[in-house]
């Protein structure tokens, strides 16, 4: 039997299917989120030499660089999943890890196992803030934080060493009322990182919007308070910030409103107890 002409009984091999394309990193971005990570690991290394003030100027640089890295994300238009992962972990380092390893050097160690239970808390309660903060993005009202947020905590804690230190106390850690005070303000920061107070987040505020020429000299003159004696100035500045937070929890609770930042309720079992 002969074949008819033209005909082909083989099936033509199938073209191998593309390669997907690597995902590249954005540079810019991911800049500042190292260099705020490189400030609270120098802020650890300056505390294990003694060197307490140039631990607290780490800390608080990794905060300058740390609101930075997403605002220049969004003007680039180089928002990543990659980079929001980063951010957490730098975040995570530089006013989790940091702060309670720098509190516990330079305290903390005095007050034997209770020292460094403390410096865990918070620690530990940073990790939770963060881990929280990440789940909830879509149901948070975001003019508000849940809870303290972690750097202004960090301030608040590497603030009060700032300003220790920068005041002659050194060897905190054999000055039993400075001891206990840095064991206060360690737990009262980190308890108030995992608690459901609302603290005002500033998002709000545009920075493209045009502005009354008022507010620019205001600007500068809060530049220049903070020149006046800048440990003291930001130790001050986010204490109150700190306390703000309870202050505007007693006031809706007093005049009947709801108290909860979450701004959409869900349905899923285990988001019930955040929409008390």
């Amino acid at each position: 039997m002969t074949e008819e002409p033209g005909f082909d009984d083989s099936t033509p091999a199938a073209d191998p299917p593309p390669r997907p394309r690597r995902k590249g990193i954005y540079v810019l971005p991911n800049l500042f989120t190292m260099a705020a990570l490189f400030g609270g690991f120098y802020a650890v290394v300056m505390a294990m030499n003694g060197r307490f003030e140039l631990a607290a100027i780490g800390v608080f640089s990794a905060m300058v660089l740390d609101s930075l890295d997403g605002r220049v994300a969004r003007m680039t238009n180089t928002q990543s999943a990659f980079g929001e992962q980063m951010d957490s972990l730098s975040d995570m380092v530089s006013f989790g890890a940091a702060p309670a390893l720098i509190l516990y050097e330079w305290a903390l160690k005095g007050l034997g196992k209770l020292g460094w239970i403390a410096a865990f808390v918070y620690c530990a309660s940073a990790a939770l803030r963060l881990a929280r903060f990440n789940t909830n993005i879509g149901i948070v009202d975001k003019r508000f934080f849940q809870g303290l947020p972690s750097p202004a905590a960090a301030a608040i804690v590497i603030g009060l060493v700032w300003v220790m230190d920068d005041a002659g106390f050194r060897n905190a850690h054999q000055i039993d009322w400075l001891a206990w005070t840095a064991f206060a303000i360690t737990l009262l920061s980190g308890l108030t990182m995992v608690t459901n107070v609302p603290f005002y987040s500033f998002k709000d505020v545009g920075l493209k919007k045009s502005v009354p020429f008022i507010v620019i000299v205001a600007i500068a003159l809060a530049i220049a308070v903070v020149n006046i004696h800048p440990p003291i100035v930001l130790f001050a500045i986010f204490c109150v910030y700190g306390l703000s937070g309870y202050a505007m929890y007693i006031y809706r609770k007093s005049k009947g409103k709801p108290v909860s930042v979450i701004a959409v309720s869900t349905d899923e079992p285990d988001e019930a107890g955040l929409h008390r």
